[in-house]
């Protein structure tokens, strides 16, 4: 238990460090200011999206308008954890921590290849910290970081084991919750959707923060 204990303190130091150069990053000029991170929540649940929406660096946090309401109620039915629990417990990421800005056709910015390289460091760094048992990848950018596939029918609703630069860890698909999507809407996206956070939710790292969860709400 202490060597738990020490190693937890030891990734707190360090996650900590890591989010306040995070926030400074100024590596992408075409990005618009300000980086947005989740905060420095040691887990062993890391969940990575695509990239901010326009309305994140307004709020100062990931995930913080109409997709974030659909992802959220995802945990909550499916494991009892309303957005506060999964914002404190779970450490969040993204392919790229800015906002990309608009296209002139309309439409959040695709990130460009270079953006997305160097943004990877801060994920790299993450991975090493963490070492998280569970890694749950948000739409099709950001599970391309780890998996080659064709179309979301063929990696959501399945679990991963994947090898990302010696780091080993389960890997679980989600789609991405936009509204713009009905991809999760409708079958078969609705039944793999369920299947995949089945995965997450049995998974041993999210059952371990599962009981975090409980032992804040006896104790509070």
């Amino acid at each position: 238990m202490n060597g738990r204990r020490d190693r937890r303190t030891h990734a707190a130091g360090a996650l900590t460090a890591h989010v306040q150069s995070l926030r400074a990053c100024a590596l992408c000029p075409q990005m618009h200011k300000p980086v947005v991170s989740g905060g420095a929540n040691v887990s062993e649940v890391l969940l990575l999206g695509q990239a901010p929406g326009d309305k994140e660096p307004v709020f100062q946090k990931p995930w913080a308008w109409t997709a974030g309401k659909t992802l959220f109620r995802w945990f909550e039915e499916s494991a009892d954890l309303n957005e506060m629990e999964v914002r404190t417990l779970v450490y969040i990421a993204a392919v790229c921590r800015c906002f990309p800005g608009k296209k002139p056709t309309g439409g959040d910015r695709v990130p460009a290849p270079e953006e997305i390289r160097n943004c990877s460091r801060w994920l790299d760094a993450e991975l090493n910290i963490l070492q998280p048992g569970l890694v749950i990848a948000v739409g099709k950018l950001a599970i391309e970081q780890f998996l080659v596939f064709r179309t979301l029918e063929d990696v959501v609703g399945k679990k991963f084991s994947v090898d990302y630069d010696g780091i080993r860890f389960d890997l679980v698909p989600l789609p991405h919750p936009s509204g713009a999507s009905p991809w999760h809407r409708m079958e078969p996206g609705k039944t793999l959707l369920l299947q995949a956070m089945q995965h997450i939710v049995q998974h041993s790292a999210f059952k371990t923060l599962m009981a975090e969860a409980t032992r804040a709400t006896s104790n509070p």
